[in-house]
């Protein structure tokens, strides 16, 4: 996520594309929605996503546009490179007057503004070809001031976003595995409330038992942040099938039920007092603006990649709004899970054991495989945040301290609450809030105002948002901010009632 320019990668087609979009952001906040829009009501949770998720590909498109502006400037910068290596090897090689003049007016037919070459079938220059990850957008388009914030708010985010996964896999552990009758595989979600001090096994309590998930955890995966690891394609595969199947599965059930006249939910239309974790929950779910570059920069053909990044959103919506549904007219509103998919290991919802332990264990072979691609990515943010030009780290510094300072902080946060609705809901709604709103705003008006000094006015992106206007700019930050405040008020009354 930080550093330079990476590989672009093999190519493919925009429909590979569209699929990978897809799949990064249907994740595992999907799982928290139902539970947020049962607690917002079915038409709040419902304007407030259509809103979000429009929200979320204006942005989407700002980001396009910063990258095609970043991967002009670095052509032009090579350009420049290559034409002040010509002349230093002019001047240092004997020529005549003659060939001086013609190699004069060669380099000012070459330093033409590029638009004038463009109409002669070469390539333009705003193609987007290199892949230039936000970091180093953020490097080439803000002041040092606004590097450093960007870098904090990603590393709040990726915190949070560890936070989230390491309690995520010791919950599911726990609700699969403990029992205050002894069958707890069939009485998740029967709608029994248990307490963190109800009994698992014998004297261990429920909350022991997912402290003892948690450090079984941290222990099996924390060591992946001391090395590098990265995501192969065939582990994508595996994870991205089982995440459909469990999607899909969890789907048709709740049709099945509510088909069946078995339905107990009653939604109410609106609650206000859930708007604060819906909001965070949908800012989580639509997150992909900082993977974008890896995504975008490989798909051959560009021509039209905003109509289809719109249908990928338009996709996502309808799914989010199909499985929430589902579920909130399926099952009671105190019965709903913070993960979704606990509400099936339940024996009247499925008697199929395998299907049972399948979704409630879901999440921990899905999650398990993420933690470490996640932890490193954020220890590399670390690095990249303190590095200095031509400074190395001693080793203890880079192969002890970067990893325990990423490690240690996110598991005692899931070691202090399994919460995982607020989890997403405060992740979402203060980092998910910078990187998906307010970052992408200000690529746009700073790459904006840099390819406009550097080409002229005149010059036009050929992937310009279609939110070309300066008004969306200024809308985007102006509701970005008010997120904060309204996000901020709203914990500080409840703190307060309490």
């Amino acid at each position: 996520m930080a550093g330079g320019i990476t590989d672009t990668g093999e190519l493919y087609s925009p429909y590979v594309g569209l699929v990978y979009m897809f799949n990064l952001i249907v994740g595992t906040g999907a799982l928290t929605m139902p539970k947020a829009f049962a607690t917002a009501g079915w038409l709040v949770s419902l304007v407030l996503l259509m809103f979000l998720g429009f929200m979320s590909y204006m942005t989407t498109t700002f980001v396009v546009e910063a990258m095609a502006a970043a991967n002009a400037q670095l052509r032009w910068k090579r350009m420049e490179k290559r034409k002040e290596d010509d002349e230093d090897e002019d001047s240092s090689s004997g020529v005549s007057d003659s060939d001086v003049l013609l190699q004069d007016g060669y380099e000012r037919a070459e330093t033409r503004p590029i638009l004038s070459v463009q109409r002669r079938g070469s390539p333009n220059i705003f193609e987007i070809t290199e892949r230039v990850e936000m970091g180093q957008m953020a490097s080439m388009f803000f002041n040092k001031v606004g590097v450093n914030l960007f870098y904090f708010c990603i590393i709040i985010y990726l915190y949070g976003d560890l936070a989230i996964y390491a309690a995520a896999v010791p919950v599911s552990l726990m609700q699969v595995t403990c029992s205050a009758t002894g069958n707890h595989s069939c009485s998740v979600g029967d709608g029994t409330k248990y307490n963190d001090t109800d009994k698992c096994w014998g004297p261990i309590r429920r909350i022991d038992a997912y402290r003892l998930y948690l450090a079984a955890f941290t222990l099996l995966l924390g060591p992946f942040t001391f090395f590098n690891v990265q995501k192969t394609k065939y582990l994508q595969i595996m994870t991205s099938l089982m995440r459909w199947i469990a999607f899909i599965l969890m789907i048709i059930l709740a049709l099945i039920r509510i088909s069946r006249g078995q339905a107990e939910g009653h939604p109410s239309m609106a609650q206000l007092s859930g708007i604060r974790n819906l909001f965070g929950v949908c800012v989580y779910s639509f997150m992909c603006q900082h993977s974008l570059p890896s995504l975008i920069t490989p798909i051959s053909k560009k021509k039209h990649v905003n109509k289809l990044v719109l249908l990928d959103y338009i996709l996502i919506l309808a799914f989010y709004s199909l499985l929430s549904f589902t579920a909130i007219y399926c099952f009671r509103n105190d019965t709903l899970m913070d993960m979704y998919t606990l509400n099936f290991t339940n024996c009247e919802i499925i008697n199929i054991a395998f299907i049972r332990y399948f979704l409630g264990l879901f999440p921990v072979f899905t999650i398990s495989t993420n933690f470490p691609i996640i932890a490193v990515t954020l220890r590399n943010n670390w690095k990249t945040l303190f590095h200095r030009e031509g400074g190395t780290y001693p080793w203890v510094v880079d192969r002890i301290v970067f990893p325990a300072i990423t490690l240690i902080p996110p598991v005692l946060v899931a070691f202090c609450t399994h919460d995982l609705e607020s989890l997403v809901g405060i992740t979402g709604a203060y980092a998910g809030n910078g990187i998906q709103y307010l970052i992408p705003a200000f690529l746009a008006y700073c790459s904006r105002k840099d390819t406009q000094l550097v080409f002229g006015s005149g010059t036009v992106n050929k992937h310009l948002s279609p939110f070309r206007h300066t008004f969306w700019i200024v809308f985007v930050l102006i509701w970005g901010f008010s997120c904060f405040v309204f996000v901020t008020a709203n914990i500080v009354l409840s703190e307060s009632k309490l």
